[in-house]
């Protein structure tokens, strides 16, 4: 962090912002509340005294704060929200005490800053995410839909129901579908078919982007990891700079278990919510298939059956696919900056 004239805590909410202004010394120059909006904010940047540091923590809307400031800062940077609840956790706790503490906690270097993703990624980002929302409500729609089939004691066959034309012939020919339920199937099935087209749309996009397209195509080298995986880790770490260790990588990814330790004793607890939870998900369902693919991580997973139950080896193959992802990443980002240097 630069030295600064003055340190600015920013309590961040989706219609107002509490902030608040100290010197180095610790004394309140100014404090308030301003509109979450850029036009208050704009008017807001003309009464800070002179050059700033802010903080702020990292919340649904902090992000586009986030860059609609940082060009007018010397510095900006958002709180980790794990360590924040620690951090800030009080007695009397309100939005202005909120913005001191932030301040505070910048002014004595003591601000745990998270990393925030490049504004380029950050949209495909969103995407990918959405791209998950479209996945579970479809899935929810053909659950819904064989729900439906079941109150009625309809039979059908599980495996060939979401097919399209199976699912028509059922609607036409099974006898005990009636007038009132005809109508609600068809709407889930469109309801699925939409959700589905927008799927591979958002994916054939992603692929073909020139930011990743050979990106993609360095880490899906790798038996057993598809576009999917590919492209969930490839928005999802942003950078794998930003790790200097596996032991970080697998922990982020949330395939570590939470340590206590106390009096020179250590226990293991389960897994830490703390974690990337759109990529674990990913990892996870990928560390299913893999072994079928990559002849080193079926033998890891066959060894990790032996010695425990098949989710403890699916983890462990998650873990030693977490590896060969960092690796590859690594290598291709090292290839790019000799390239770029060439």
């Amino acid at each position: 962090m630069q030295d600064s004239s003055y340190f600015v805590g920013l309590d961040v909410h989706r219609q107002v912002i509490a902030y608040c202004v100290k010197t180095a010394a610790g004394e309140i120059v100014q404090e308030g509340s301003v509109a979450a909006r850029r036009v208050a904010l704009d008017e807001w940047l003309k009464t800070v005294p002179g050059p700033w540091q802010g903080a702020l923590e990292a919340t649904l809307f902090s992000h586009w704060i986030y860059r609609y400031l940082r060009p007018h800062a010397a510095g900006l940077w958002m709180g980790n929200p794990a360590r924040m609840k620690a951090i800030c956790s009080a007695k009397k706790k309100s939005d202005k005490l909120d913005a001191r503490t932030l301040a505070d906690l910048l002014r004595a270097q003591l601000f745990p800053a998270c990393y925030v993703i490049a504004e380029e990624l950050e949209g495909l980002r969103r995407q990918m995410r959405f791209r998950r929302f479209l996945v579970r409500e479809t899935v929810a729609c053909k659950n819904k839909a064989a729900g439906l089939l079941m109150e009625l004691g309809a039979e059908y066959e599980g495996r060939r129901l979401h097919s399209k034309r199976y699912f028509a012939s059922l609607l036409k020919d099974n006898p005990v579908i009636d007038s009132e339920l005809r109508p609600l199937l068809a709407f889930t099935r469109e309801q699925i078919e939409a959700l589905e087209r927008m799927d591979g749309a958002i994916l054939r996009w992603l692929e073909n982007h020139p930011l990743l397209k050979a990106r993609l195509e360095a880490l899906t080298a790798i038996p057993g990891v598809g576009s999917v995986t590919a492209l969930t880790w490839a928005l999802e770490i942003a950078e794998p700079a930003r790790f200097h260790s596996l032991k970080q990588a697998v922990s982020y990814c949330g395939f570590a278990s939470a340590l206590r330790e106390s009096a020179g004793k250590q226990k293991r607890g389960p897994l830490s919510k703390q974690r990337n939870a759109h990529l674990q998900s990913t990892l996870i369902e990928a560390a299913k298939l893999a072994p079928r693919y990559h002849p080193t991580l079926k033998t890891v997973y066959e060894k990790a059956c032996l010695q425990g139950s098949k989710n403890r080896a699916t983890l462990t193959v998650a873990r030693k696919l977490t590896a060969y992802l960092l690796a590859a990443d690594r290598a291709f980002f090292a290839q790019q900056s000799h390239s770029a240097a060439a």
